[in-house]
């Protein structure tokens, strides 16, 4: 039955207050059950089409001129993951499920096919980004064949993250849908930004791989304790390092190279960033754009084509020449970087997109209103195309319509966010692994009370600075590209359990899910209630362990499923693995020693919770000169577990 039918019955038969909120959940439920596939970020658009189609075990896919070398790569990778044989043909293969990629309005092979199957076009007249189709129908045979029609080949590229998951349900008994989908916003990534050890090339280029597949097409590389962005800022990469250094975050040239390819091949736009500190504005550094404009060359080398310039964390300038100057040398740089390399007859693969720049100041709380107004007025003369990141109002605030129409006016252009999320710099010992806004309650920086906006303006730009632990931010990431992807829909709780299979597998997102609330550092959620009923028990005189005995075992089970993640041969779950290892390990022994003292209260339990090199991990600090090795310990349910186990021992 039509939802606006059973709306208006209801209406006119019960009281409206009392039963708005009724129609609205039946009107999701009506949406949801027309939903045939689960697909994150959430597509803007499913809808359903009758029948329902196998994918033939040769595939053939079939790509208009329009779309580059890399997306019919991705369109390969895609399915011969699922187990199909792809060849790439110039026309449909009559037998087979054919793939169809191509541009709206191109008339090709894919255009066409869109107007047989009547796919509406108003996708591609809305103001929004990487604008895309895909649709699903069965031949007369029952064979699928599919189709994604983009306002570009890189809108085509995130069409086949559509059909990735899509064919994760399998290859047998697909429902026919059709998908209209773009981006809210423009410019959706990973910035790493944050004070720590770099991630290691693998890590990095797994990130990349996992951006593509959930539609982040941007990852900005700024890392504060490599020395090759600060200390040694004008020099080029070292061709050696020595497996200490690499252990900590170096990179050679060669690994830079294989980063930026695996980059491309993703469609992930890499974009190298520069700190030069406080010779961009100190009026002797005469030669600070040669030498920022060499080193730009040198990765120009490697591969990278876009750039970034860093002056944030070296004091804020407010006096009028150093103001003047900073604007100056910011749009000396831009004309420089487009004298070099975006002269007309340069070919679109070996042109460098606009700089991206981080301020001096950058949460504008700092100042006084009318301080940061200056501030950012001087920086309205520099090139329009050019992209101003602010953190917000403060440096740890969430996204929000209000700080960035702030800064806008000032700026008089649209500014960039720059967001702090889940970014543990501040907070080295503690992991962030539960949904978005339990996140927020856990990170002592950002207000707990905030919450993601259903429409975000004022920006185009929405990068997330990460974790440490890179690959246990994949989490936090997920959900990060489902709000970037599409605004209104974003739902915190299915996202985050969405979220789970996506970085560890179906098979072992139950564990995850079960032992994410005591990675925390705040596991009272989790605990509070059975330790509270554990202990009046023991007032009482008749001690009842077995609820929380039951939830230490399930717990430590949970924990045992993870720990198979070390030995997987999916390198994507053992890197995970690696970054939470210390924190699972510690947990691990402070469920065994409860498990113990519950069990014989006399029992001798004896373990070095704070000193054990298993619990232990490695932490960088510092910007430039001032970069420190340091040994930090996991801290997981700390604020009940731990001090419940001391309280054990005391009822000896």
């Amino acid at each position: 039955m039509d939802i606006d039918i059973i709306r208006g019955h209801l209406f006119n038969t019960m009281n409206r207050h009392f039963l708005l909120p009724l129609v609205l959940w039946m009107a999701c439920v009506v949406v949801r059950a027309q939903q045939h596939y689960e697909i994150y970020p959430v597509p803007q658009q499913q809808e359903p089409v009758n029948g329902v189609a196998r994918v033939t075990p040769r595939v053939a896919i079939v790509p208009e001129s329009g779309i580059d070398k890399l997306t019919i790569a991705r369109a390969v990778e895609v399915l011969e993951e699922h187990g199909c044989a792809v060849t790439v043909s110039k026309k449909p293969v009559k037998g087979k499920t054919n793939v169809l990629l191509g541009l709206q309005g191109s008339k090709g092979v894919a255009d066409r096919e869109a107007r047989k199957r009547e796919l509406s076009s108003a996708v591609f007249s809305l103001p929004k980004y990487d604008r895309h189709a895909v649709s699903l129908k069965a031949d007369k045979k029952g064979n699928g064949q599919l189709l994604v029609l983009g306002e570009n080949t890189d809108a085509v590229f995130c069409g086949l993250a559509t059909i990735e998951q899509m064919l994760d349900r399998g290859l047998e008994s697909l429902p026919c849908a059709n998908f209209y989908d773009y981006a809210d916003t423009r410019t959706r990534g990973v910035i790493e930004g944050y004070y720590g050890v770099p991630y290691n090339a693998k890590v990095t280029k797994d990130l990349f791989r996992f951006m593509a597949r959930y539609k982040m097409n941007t990852y900005m590389y700024g890392a504060k304790s490599d020395p090759y962005h600060t200390r040694y800022w004008g020099e080029p990469y070292p061709t050696a390092i020595t497996k200490e250094q690499e252990r900590i975050g170096y990179l050679t040239q060669n690994m830079l190279r294989d980063i930026v390819e695996v980059a491309h091949q993703s469609k992930v736009n890499f974009i190298w960033a520069i700190h030069p500190g406080t010779a961009f504005t100190n009026p002797e550094s005469t030669d600070v754009i040669d030498r920022v404009m060499d080193k730009f060359e040198s990765m120009y080398g490697l591969g990278v084509r876009q750039f970034g310039v860093f002056v944030d964390d070296v004091g804020v300038p407010t006096d009028d020449p150093t103001l003047r100057l900073n604007a100056q040398r910011l749009t000396d740089l831009q004309q420089a970087v487009d004298k070099r390399w975006n002269q007309s007859g340069k070919a679109p693969a070996d042109t460098v997109k606009p700089l991206q720049f981080v301020p001096q100041l950058y949460a504008f709380s700092w100042v006084k209103p009318e301080v940061a107004q200056k501030f950012f007025s001087s920086l309205s003369s520099t090139p329009a195309k050019t992209d101003i990141y602010i953190t917000g109002r403060n440096v740890w605030s969430v996204p929000n319509s209000e700080d960035l129409a702030m800064a806008n006016s000032w700026l008089g252009r649209e500014t960039a966010w720059w967001w702090n999320y889940p970014c543990n710099d501040n907070d080295v010992t503690k992991l962030f692994p539960m949904d978005t806004y339990t996140n927020f309650a856990d990170e002592k920086h950002i207000d707990g009370r905030s919450r993601m906006e259903a429409t975000l303006t004022g920006t185009g730009t929405l990068i997330a600075n990460p974790m440490q632990q890179g690959e246990a931010s994949k989490i936090a990431l997920f959900s990060i590209a489902d709000y970037a992807w599409n605004h209104k829909s974003f739902d915190n709780q299915q996202s985050w359990l969405a979220s789970l299979p996506a970085v560890v597998g179906k098979e072992n997102a139950e564990a995850l899910q079960r032992v994410a609330p005591y990675l925390r550092y705040y596991d009272k959620d989790a605990l509070s209630a059975l330790v509270d009923a554990y202990k009046q028990s023991v007032e009482q005189g008749s001690p009842r362990p077995e609820p929380l005995l039951k939830e230490i075992r399930e717990v430590k089970a949970a924990c045992r499923q993870l720990d198979k993640l070390a030995r997987s041969s999916n390198e994507s779950y053992s890197l995970f693995y690696e970054d939470i290892r210390p924190w699972v390990a510690k947990l691990e022994m402070m469920l065994t020693m409860t498990e113990m003292l519950l069990v014989d209260t006399k029992v001798d339990v004896e373990h070095d919770l704070e000193g054990d090199p298993k619990f232990q991990f490695e932490i960088l600090s510092g910007l430039g000169e001032d970069i420190k090795l340091s040994v930090q310990t996991a801290e997981p349910s700390a604020q009940v577990l731990r001090p419940f186990i001391d309280w054990l021992k005391s009822q000896r």
